[in-house]
């Protein structure tokens, strides 16, 4: 297995810390709104490579944090007049409601910030200590990115050419803006009510936003584990600067392996609310207040946001969405008719042929665009063998089941599975009739009636079939 490391922007092969074990820190949100669908194709690329690492046979230990203090949220909670964990609370329950929605496995560890602020703060002395940090006039500490000499490494930015002593109080900043970023920053009015003000020697304020994930990653995982992803926009600074301060805290190497997800836009363009392509997870699920968009079921937003390779740029598009529809309504179909057939023809060599194929994409790196595509060759393959005569379904229908365990697209779930109540298989019944009689009004009223009890009807040369839509 083999992944892009973006430290030595060299594809090497993934040897872990501790055989069979994997640690794992995934950036989780910051919760000051509802996330949107760039951050979900972080977390479902994310989700991918858990998933994939536990089929190859590791044990995987993931830690995403929720990031639930912040500028954006201290600046919002005191706009909205609460306090801020008051504030956090509705987006942090609607971020586990969109993970379970789009079948995102839970990771083990979901620290939060505020539970932290005891090992940030014991990381901020030991870097004022040794002289890798400093208190500035206001009473903030500051870490002197001079005094870690490969500062940079992982941006591949040239320091010495970018900083001439500069501080900058912000949690995020422009790469342009190489210099000494804030650990601990004094409180000032415009914090309001957020601060801690326990700890003597530091004084009132809060930590900075960058030392939040090496303390929680620290905790969990301790001072170097294997994997740490996010999206390309926290290469600099956030993750530059984890490495910074867990380095020169330790001594140690801080992570082996970073993977990080390219940008996703909509439509060819930047989102952004001010071009009003700001797309959250629950706008796809149910577009209120847009009558000119529908809504769509999760598993094929899971599909859309999975189906590219995660460090190539996602143009997201309605029109690629309904063509995802289309494409798992193609394995769906596939599922059925094969688990239909109890007995026939081998689909062994088949079924090792996709299997070998599907492992070498995904060791490379996770190809899963190369990888979905040996999938649709099987769906091919095996549909023209069902074709020419009877086949083992069962076989086609285990091995799908396999690999959806990395895919998590939940399909079997798809397929006709327990008994009709009689009175909706009386109007299936009734609506063959109708078409019998080419009565087609009566044929919709029926289709459409049977629709809103959660019941799809598929009109197939081999018959009728129905499904149950998704919620």
């Amino acid at each position: 297995m083999q992944f892009f490391n973006t430290l030595t922007r060299q594809q090497e092969e993934f040897v872990p810390m501790e055989p069979g074990k994997v640690k794992l820190y995934t950036c989780g949100p910051t919760v000051h709104d509802f996330a949107h669908i760039g951050n979900f194709r972080t977390y479902v690329f994310e989700d991918l490579l858990r998933r994939y690492l536990r089929y190859r046979g590791y044990q995987v230990t993931q830690v995403m944090n929720l990031t639930d203090v912040e500028d954006k949220i201290i600046r919002k909670s005191i706009a909205a007049g609460v306090h801020f964990k008051e504030y956090t609370k509705p987006y942090i329950e609607a971020f586990f409601e969109d993970l379970k929605r789009l079948n995102i496995q839970p990771a083990e560890h979901y620290p939060r910030a505020t539970e932290h602020v005891d090992g940030m703060v014991e990381m901020i002395r030991d870097l004022l200590q040794k002289g890798i940090a400093y208190r500035s006039e206001d009473g903030s500490i500051y870490y002197n990115i001079t005094k870690f000499p490969s500062y940079g490494q992982l941006a591949h930015i040239c320091v010495s050419e970018l900083v001439s002593g500069a501080r900058v109080a912000q949690d995020e900043y422009e790469k342009d803006s190489a210099c000494d970023f804030a650990l601990w920053k004094a409180w000032d009015e415009a914090d309001g009510h957020v601060y801690w003000d326990q700890y003597e020697d530091l004084g009132k304020g809060r930590p900075g936003w960058h030392i939040e994930c090496s303390a929680m990653s620290r905790a969990i995982l301790g001072d170097s584990f294997d994997i740490h992803c996010g999206g390309v926009d926290n290469i600099f600074p956030h993750h530059q600067n984890e490495i910074a301060q867990s380095e020169a805290f330790s001594g140690k190497k801080f992570v082996n392996y970073w993977l990080h997800s390219e940008h996703l836009q909509v439509e060819s363009y930047k989102m952004s609310k001010s071009k009003g392509n700001f797309i959250t997870l629950r706008d796809l699920l149910d577009p209120q207040g847009n009558p000119s968009r529908r809504a769509y079921d999760p598993m094929v937003i899971r599909f859309s946001l999975l189906s590219a390779s995660y460090g190539s740029r996602m143009n997201f598009k309605y029109e690629g969405l309904q063509q995802d529809e289309k494409a798992l309504e193609r394995i769906v179909a596939l599922l059925r008719r094969a688990q239909e057939q109890t007995a026939g023809e081998s689909v062994d060599d088949l079924v090792e042929k996709t299997r070998a194929e599907f492992i070498r994409h995904m060791d490379n790196n996770l190809l899963i665009t190369e990888a979905l595509a040996a999938l649709f060759n099987f769906v091919t393959d095996v549909n023209k063998r069902m074709d020419a005569g009877p086949i083992n379904g069962q076989k086609v229908v285990e091995f799908w089941n396999e690999i959806d365990e990395v895919l998590g697209l939940n399909l079997k779930e798809k397929l006709q599975t327990g008994p009709l109540d009689e009175d909706i298989e009386k109007l299936i019944e009734e609506r063959q009739a109708a078409r019998k009689a080419k009565n087609f009004a009566r044929s919709d009223e029926i289709r459409n009636q049977l629709l809103a009890q959660g019941i799809v009807l598929e009109d197939t040369p081999q018959g009728v079939r129905w499904k149950r839509s998704s919620p």
